[in-house]
């Protein structure tokens, strides 16, 4: 396998502070709670958040797995749910990758439907729309990609390549 350096992570850093500005502006000075989706975006998040000027800002992380080495199941679990709540309140989610849409359209369903958000925005670094099997749009994306297997900045294969300081392209792998 190799990998070949896609986002650098002076980019990556670059965009996050603008998208940070987008975000804050969409906050306007009130509370909010930005829930991580585990574990791909821990990464991503940690500097998002850090990036936020709100000082009404709180967190909460929720799980879900949907993928088996570098393909989608097409099958969405939450393996983990809120400890806050967000009813009534301004919910950011924050995903590391939008591509099938089939983790974001369940993750967003059961945010409604058992929290019940006053509003709710989408923040992904990245997102990869040629893979789209259900109709998803984010309202802060980092950068659209091509349909390439990456990893890196959280994102990993089989749980491995996620502390890389920058997004890679996964060439060779068996199962591509």
């Amino acid at each position: 396998m190799s990998i070949d350096v896609y986002i650098s992570a002076e980019r990556i850093q670059s965009r996050i502070r603008e998208m940070a500005e987008e975000i804050d502006r969409w906050i306007g000075g009130g509370e909010v709670l930005c829930v991580a989706n585990l574990k791909g975006s821990f990464v991503f998040f940690a500097d998002l958040v850090r990036c936020l000027k709100s000082s009404r800002l709180k967190v909460d992380f929720i799980a879900t797995e949907s993928y088996v080495g570098t393909q989608s199941s097409g099958q969405v679990r939450i393996l983990k749910d809120l400890q806050q709540t967000c009813r009534g309140e301004k919910l950011l989610v924050v995903e590391d990758i939008v591509d099938t849409g089939l983790t974001l359209s369940k993750v967003l369903e059961h945010f409604v439907t058992m929290h019940c958000p006053a509003e709710m925005r989408v923040a992904t670094l990245l997102d990869k729309p040629s893979r789209r099997k259900v109709e998803m749009k984010a309202d802060f994306v980092g950068f659209t990609i091509e349909d390439a297997f990456v990893v890196g900045y959280g994102l990993d294969y089989n749980e491995y390549y996620r502390n890389l300081p920058y997004i890679g392209i996964l060439r060779n792998t068996e199962e591509r």
